[in-house]
């Protein structure tokens, strides 16, 4: 039982102990709370400001060589979810990434880092913005600790093969999942 217990507690390499320490926070969305407004997409329907909001992290596992950040909604009514953001090649040296980091073009990732094409069909942040009268969908928020210094993949790729990339070079994450909702039309 105990020769069990220990495996276990080993995953990837790193403890759970360890894994527990690793943490994601926002200043500006609390986890298990309301997403403010001004994150929600512009366009479809949708009318915030379509920025993204400061994320910070700390004690990620000792051999991290990069950062990989994901924003997914899995009640999106699409059989599939929906991704939102997804960023990758952050640096290991990084520990948030700054209020309006996902704008279109880069310029506000830390060097080195990319988004990868969302579901909205652009490389970069897409707000929150779920169908009129839905319940309020789950939106997960992620840093992924990973065992690469970069993950190769192409410029137009999905952020589906992101994740699969991020997955299988995973050493440790931390996630928070807040909540949003826009009232059915009148």
């Amino acid at each position: 039982m105990q020769r069990i217990l220990l495996t276990a507690a080993l995953i990837g390499g790193v403890s759970l102990a360890h894994a527990a320490s690793f943490t994601l926070t926002s200043p500006d969305i609390k986890s298990g709370g309301t997403i403010d407004k001004k994150f929600e997409f512009n366009g479809f329907g949708c009318a915030g400001e379509n920025k993204s909001p400061l994320l910070k992290w700390s004690g990620a596992p000792k051999d991290t060589k990069s950062f990989a950040v994901t924003m997914y909604d899995p009640d999106a009514p699409t059989g599939s979810g929906w991704w939102h953001w997804s960023v990758i090649n952050i640096p290991a040296s990084a520990t948030e990434l700054a209020a309006d980091a996902g704008a279109v073009g880069g310029a506000n990732l830390p060097k080195g880092a990319s988004h990868v094409r969302v579901d909205f069909g652009a490389a970069g942040w897409g707000g929150v913005c779920p169908p009129q009268g839905d319940k309020p969908h789950r939106y997960i928020f992620t840093v992924y600790a990973l065992k690469t210094d970069k993950l190769d993949i192409p410029l137009d790729a999905t952020a589906a093969l992101a994740g699969f990339m991020v997955n299988a070079n995973s050493i440790g994450k931390a996630s928070f999942t807040a909540k949003y909702g826009r009232a059915k039309a009148k």
